[in-house]
C-alpha cells in the first residue's frame, strides 16, 4: 500500500525517490540511496534488508537487472515484494511480485520510475509518470514532491472493494554524489493524518534553511546565531 517516484537528474547528477503510504515510518524501511551508485525502494510487503544487499552488489559492478535476480535468488517471498532499483549509468530495473496486493503495477522511462500497489487503480501510477516525464528543467526535489502530489490527487491508495486508504507516512530524500548541504534532502512524515499534505509543508519550511546549514558547516567563524540570520534574511526580502 504505497507509491513511490525515483529519479536521476543527468543535468545536476543527483537522485531522488519521494514514496507515500498508508504504514507508519515509511522514510525509515523503504528508500536507499548510494551517494553515485543508485537509488532503490523496496516495498509491498516490504524486506529492509533488502536495500543494502542491492547496494552492495550494485557496488561490485552489477547491473540493476542482474540486482534483482540476486534478489529473487535470496528472498523467497520475492513474488510479495515490489522494488525499483536505477543506477547511476540511468540503468533501471522494476519487479512487481505476482502476490502484491492489487492494484499493483509500475510505470518507467528515461532516468525514472513510477510505481506501486494497493492503489485505486493504474490511474495513480499513470498521473506520476506524467509529471516525470514532463521535467521541463525543474528541481529534482520539486518534481518529485509534484509527481507524490499527482499519484495522491488521482486516487492514490485503495482496498480491493475501494475503500480509500489515507497516506500515514511520506518521505523525500535527494542526493548528490559528494555531500552538499545546499541541495541535499532528507524529510520525513512518520506519523499523520495526511502525510503527504505535510511533507509539502516540512518542506517548503525547510528550503530557506539549506543555504544557512551550508554556510554553518563551511564557515562556521561567520556564521550568525540561527535567530540573527532568520531576521536578517527577512530585512533583506523586504
Amino acid at each position: 500500500m504505497t507509491f513511490t517516484v525515483l529519479a536521476h537528474c543527468p543535468d545536476t547528477d543527483r537522485f531522488g525517490i519521494a514514496i507515500a503510504t498508508y504504514s507508519l515510518a515509511v522514510g525509515g524501511k523503504c528508500p536507499f540511496i548510494a551517494r553515485g551508485l543508485a537509488v532503490l525502494s523496496t516495498q509491498a510487503y516490504a524486506e529492509p534488508a533488502l536495500g543494502p544487499r542491492a547496494l552492495d552488489q550494485l557496488a561490485k559492478g552489477n547491473t540493476p537487472a542482474s540486482v534483482m535476480d540476486h534478489l529473487s535468488a535470496e528472498d523467497p517471498n520475492f513474488s510479495y515484494r515490489q522494488v525499483a532499483i536505477l543506477d547511476a549509468q540511468r540503468r533501471l530495473a522494476v519487479h512487481t511480485g505476482t502476490n502484491c496486493r492489487s492494484w499493483a503495477g509500475h510505470e518507467t522511462g528515461d532516468g525514472w520510475a513510477a510505481f506501486g500497489n494497493v492503489l485505486s487503480g493504474g490511474a495513480v501510477v499513470t498521473a506520476m509518470a506524467r509529471v516525470l516525464q514532463e521535467g521541463g528543467g525543474r528541481d529534482l526535489a520539486d518534481r518529485l514532491l509534484e509527481a507524490l502530489e499527482a499519484g495522491r490527487d488521482a486516487g492514490g491508495q485503495a482496498t480491493a472493494d475501494g475503500t480509500p486508504l489515507a497516506e500515514r507516512s511520506a518521505a523525500l530524500i535527494v542526493r548528490g554524489a559528494e555531500s552538499d548541504l545546499a541541495r541535499d534532502l532528507d524529510l520525513r512524515v512518520d506519523a499523520h493524518h495526511d502525510a503527504v499534505t505535510e511533507l509539502r509543508r516540512v518542506y517548503q519550511t525547510y528550503a530557506p534553511y539549506m543555504e544557512y546549514y551550508a554556510l554553518r558547516a563551511r564557515d562556521p567563524q561567520n556564521t550568525p546565531a540561527p535567530d540573527v540570520w532568520e531576521r536578517r534574511k527577512k530585512s533583506l526580502s523586504g
